[in-house]
């Protein structure tokens, strides 16, 4: 008999089931568990935690008799009631608290990785020669490796990055980017039966979640999964590139893709998702700009993000440069939207709350840069993220959240901390209209948060950011102030009540 094929709950697409000479062989017999202690080591979002297991159970649905499907307490538990000691294998986890339990286990060999455009040592071999690992310069080797958006040895449209097209503000009175509506997915019977069992695990098990679990917004099956996928690149991707930077209350999807979730279930190759944008590109459908701004994302970010994870080693998640160490206060922790008056902040965790996403810019530079000003703790910031995003993983938030929203690693990865004063929020959304809060203002009852926090930390952090060419103009634009003394009592003020 074939070793018995182990998928993870990140696994579930058809490429890891696909044989190769050190892959599974065909038509192996799988095993998928689905394991309760993950669900106690964390409160996660209801979403999130639905997601997961409607896109495993659609899984086993899927594979019928070939799957063995075990729900139990841990790992090692649900492997021993499904196979004994018989042989495993298992592709290469994302997680290294999954890589250090699939390798201590005697019977289980770990095959390479899957699910990214390039393996780990390929990578090894890159940074290697760079004494600086920037994502630019990691970007435009995998263009060069994979002849991604290439006319022969240049770029397509005559430069790799066209960032400069794709960061317009909304215009005035725009309250919605007017793109043809996502995929959205229907529940099934896997979807009713996996509430209910939520449901009881909070009633019976103690295992608490935060936010809210309306109907499922994201694919949890490969079928659901392709079909975003066309109905993104058939209809959004064109529209995607001048606006991905803007943000819009009344538009939170704007043309985003909301295919990172599929990505990291596994349910889409990243291969076959950046082939249909240049495939969409050359057809003449879209402009380069739209399709460079997306396949950066995820030929450029997400694989740069994976790598990174590994690269850095265990003691990157340690990392505190900054020494941030206060706690998250419970209005952030319950995602309590509405103890919170600026409208900006209100409003993204509103979208969290209820879908457990919102796109990049609300993470970093709303969610992540009000964490960042405030001084939390890195770790615990780490951790909300992890847990309230439907698209969190390990590999995924750390380097994000250490790195680049928290500047945690003191700039192995981001050449300076991102965050901003209200006056950037209110150029690139609508989210200052209406608000408790002035953008410009930096004392008194209308203070906005971010213009004071931003102060603060230029403040609190002068020598670091004057040193920094970067960032070094800020510390020059804090000693012009002539009311800095008073912007830090109001920013004092708030300690960590909601803004």
């Amino acid at each position: 008999m074939a070793d018995w094929q182990w998928l993870f709950g990140d696994q579930l697409g058809p490429h890891f089931l696909a044989p190769s000479e050190q892959g599974p062989a065909a038509n192996a017999p799988v095993v998928i568990i689905e394991a309760r202690s993950v669900f106690r080591r964390r409160r996660f979002h209801r979403a999130k935690a639905h997601l997961i297991l409607s896109a495993m159970r659609h899984r086993a649905a899927e594979l019928g008799d070939r799957v063995r499907y075990v729900r139990a307490d841990t790992y090692t538990a649900g492997l021993r009631e499904a196979v004994g000691k018989a042989s495993v294998t298992v592709h290469h986890p994302t997680s290294r608290a999954a890589h250090t339990l699939v390798s201590s286990m005697e019977n289980v060999r770990v095959l390479p990785a899957r699910g990214f455009l390039v393996p780990q040592a390929a990578f090894r071999s890159w940074a290697a020669g760079h004494d600086r690992l920037r994502h630019e310069d990691f970007y435009r080797w995998m263009r060069r490796e994979l002849h991604l958006l290439m006319d022969g040895d240049e770029p397509a449209g005559g430069r790799w990055n066209h960032d400069h097209a794709n960061r317009e503000p909304p215009s005035k009175g725009m309250r919605t980017l007017a793109a043809p509506a996502p995929y959205r997915p229907r529940e099934n019977d896997i979807d009713e039966e996996v509430r209910a069992d939520l449901d009881r695990w909070e009633r019976e098990e103690g295992i608490g979640f935060v936010g809210r679990d309306g109907p499922r917004g994201f694919p949890a099956s490969r079928r659901e999964a392709l079909a975003a996928l066309r109905r993104f690149i058939e209809h959004r991707l064109a529209g995607f590139g001048p606006h991905e930077d803007a943000v819009l209350a009344g538009d939170p999807v704007m043309s985003h893709s909301l295919l990172s979730s599929s990505l990291n279930l596994g349910l889409l190759d990243p291969a076959e998702v950046v082939g249909a944008a240049e495939d969409a590109w050359r057809a003449g459908q879209v402009p380069v700009h739209s399709a460079e701004g997306f396949v950066r994302q995820v030929a450029g970010w997400r694989e740069y993000v994976w790598h990174a994870y590994w690269y850095f080693g265990e003691d990157y998640r340690h990392r505190n440069a900054l020494r941030h160490r206060a706690p998250l206060p419970e209005w952030f922790l319950d995602l309590d939207a509405d103890a919170v008056a600026a409208r900006c902040l209100s409003t993204v965790l509103t979208q969290v709350r209820d879908t457990g996403w919102t796109h990049h810019i609300p993470r970093l530079m709303l969610l992540g840069s009000y964490a960042l000003q405030r001084g939390w703790d890195p770790r615990a910031v780490t951790d909300w993220f992890h847990r309230c995003f439907v698209d969190g993983y390990d590999w995924v938030i750390l380097p994000n959240v250490i790195g680049m929203s928290q500047y945690a690693d003191g700039g192995l990865m981001t050449t300076k901390p991102y965050t901003t004063a209200g006056a950037y929020i209110h150029r690139m959304s609508d989210l200052c209209d209406g608000c408790a809060y002035r953008p410009t203002d930096r004392t008194g009852d209308r203070a906005c948060p971010y213009t004071t926090g931003y102060w603060s930390f230029v403040h609190r952090h002068g020598s670091r950011l004057a040193a920094n060419p970067r960032t070094a103009r800020a510390v020059q634009g804090l000693h012009r102030l002539g009311d800095i003394d008073e912007v830090l009592r109001t920013d004092r003020g708030r300690g960590q009540s909601p803004p």
